[in-house]
């Protein structure tokens, strides 16, 4: 999907402390084959604090190194992959209350770890729908300190880390630009994060705990279809990167970094840049494996550090590249314009 004429005005980011690998190693939470393996430092961990006053903090973060007034935005989007509060009850009401304000459209989106890409289309096309709308206001935010998954088991190659994180996409000049957004859906694989579980009645209604590593593995054991459709995942992902490079204008060494989910070394590298022969130190890995994987936040986080810290400069653009269960694969590219005002 073309973006044109969309600007970010600001990010946000709220990380809570992390512990490391050790920590968990003597506690007998994670063992040092997997440390070997994935070369993974550490996570995020927020304690009781909930999702989404770490969406709040993020936001209040963003809208304050915009300068606008939290009251301006037209769509409310959050994203999220864990359970946020009282069953039946919408997070994004939250921020309603503490900072937007009632007078827009406020939605929950539930696509994994691909929910901030999904938030980019529906905001991109709602503020495109009518000329007098501006801004909207995007967040993530996940705690997985809960009962009913493990964070240091609940997928291969990952650790589950807390997060919040918020973006402000605009029609007004901000300091960098959303160039394209791309998704694909390979549904063939759709049984690959489901395993053999029963639909109903659903998983949290019965105490089954979240482990995406025992339904993978337990597919690919099997040789099911949602497994063999998994071979060709590298394609998709070459394909949505090969759409969003055209839209963009750009080609791939055009790319100053690439950031994936916050996962292990070797995906990182195989899954990612060895496509397009690209090296590590244009990846986020270094950032992302002292934080965990946080969801949905991770694209944003990664934008926010990256900016923040000097890592992308006027010009420089920006790959952001991620998988959701479904099977989903989604990419966006963004363009730094100028460094921002709150540049360290």
């Amino acid at each position: 999907m073309r973006t044109p004429d969309l600007f970010i005005g600001a990010v946000g980011a709220f990380v809570p402390p992390t512990v490391s690998v050790e920590w968990a190693i003597d506690r007998g939470l994670y063992s040092r084959e997997q440390v070997e393996l994935h070369e993974l430092a550490g996570t995020a961990i927020a304690g009781d604090l909930p999702a989404p006053e770490m969406a709040l903090r993020a936001a209040q973060q963003a809208v304050k190194r915009w300068g606008g007034s939290p009251t301006e935005f037209d769509l409310l989007l959050y994203a999220s992959t864990w359970h946020q509060g009282p069953d039946g009850w919408p997070p994004h009401s939250y921020l309603q209350r503490h900072l937007v304000g009632g007078d827009l459209l406020a939605l929950e989106i539930r696509q994994g770890c691909n929910g901030m890409f999904s938030a980019f289309e529906l905001a991109a096309s709602h503020l495109q729908a009518v000329p007098e709308r501006t801004s909207a206001l995007l967040v993530a935010a996940d705690n997985y300190g809960t009962p009913m998954v493990d964070r240091w088991r609940m997928g291969p190659g990952f650790i589950g880390g807390d997060a919040g994180s918020a973006l402000i996409l605009t029609k007004r000049p901000g300091f960098a630009r959303l160039r394209s957004v791309c998704t694909k859906s390979v549904p063939e694989a759709e049984r690959l994060h489901r395993g053999d579980e029963p639909l109903f009645p659903p998983s949290v209604l019965t105490g089954r705990e979240l482990n995406f590593t025992a339904r993978i593995d337990q597919q690919f054991a099997a040789r099911s279809p949602a497994s063999i459709a998994m071979a060709d995942v590298g394609d998709h992902i070459e394909e949505v990167v090969g759409r969003a490079l055209a839209e963009a204008e750009i080609e791939v060494g055009d790319l100053a970094r690439v950031a994936f989910m916050n996962f292990s070394r070797e995906i990182m590298e195989q899954r990612c840049l060895a496509n397009w022969g690209l090296p590590m130190s244009r990846s986020t890995f270094d950032f992302g494996r002292r934080i965990g994987h946080c969801g949905a936040s991770d694209p944003l986080l990664a934008l926010e550090h990256l900016a923040r810290t000097g890592g992308l400069g006027p010009g420089d653009h920006l790959l952001t590249l991620g998988t959701a269960p479904g099977v989903v694969v989604s990419c966006a590219i963004v363009q730094v314009i100028e460094s921002p005002t709150w540049r360290e």
